[in-house]
């Protein structure tokens, strides 16, 4: 009866650097996925609907960086220490293999003084639980996941009471 008061749209959330042209193609299609068709092709379907949050040119907490990078390298992958070279790109200003932050603060330190040395876009679905660090492909897992949870392709992970009412 009141399971709909349950259902709360997705957050997600882009790094973003208009000076990245992956970055930018990625926020073009997240803005069109919220105002068009989705998927692009079928006509007929609805926008898609989640919460965006633009992040301009300003690296993740630390505290985000972890959460990021637990989504990128789930418990039971071969490391259970974040690796954080995940979010650096080949620029000179990112470090080398033994300079690379190792700690989530440096590294959001690092992104801070050197926004060149991150890999732009970093979209995340905080609901879900995915990200994609530099990946224009990988935001587009992430749309169609959320396609799939709107089309009810994917059951809903909420956790619904049990007891007299349902």
């Amino acid at each position: 009866m009141f399971s709909s008061f349950l259902k709360t749209l997705p957050q997600i959330s882009i790094f973003h650097n208009p000076s990245s042209p992956a970055s930018v193609r990625a926020l073009a299609m997240l803005r069109s996925a919220l105002s068009a068709p989705y998927p692009p092709d079928k006509q007929d379907a609805p926008p898609l609907q989640f919460n965006l949050e633009i992040v301009e040119r300003r690296a993740p907490t630390p505290d985000q960086i972890k959460t990021i990078a637990s989504y990128l390298h789930p418990k039971g992958s071969s490391s259970e220490t974040p690796q954080y070279s995940s979010f650096l790109s080949a620029h000179p200003s990112a470090p080398g293999l033994s300079d690379q932050p190792q700690t989530a603060a440096a590294m959001s330190d690092l992104v801070t003084r050197h926004p060149e040395a991150f890999k732009w876009p970093l979209v995340v679905d905080w609901n879900g639980g995915r990200a994609s660090v530099g990946d224009v492909d990988g935001v587009k897992t992430i749309l169609e996941a959320l396609r799939q949870r709107r089309d009810g392709e994917v059951k809903d992970d909420v956790d619904r009471p049990t007891g007299w009412f349902s």
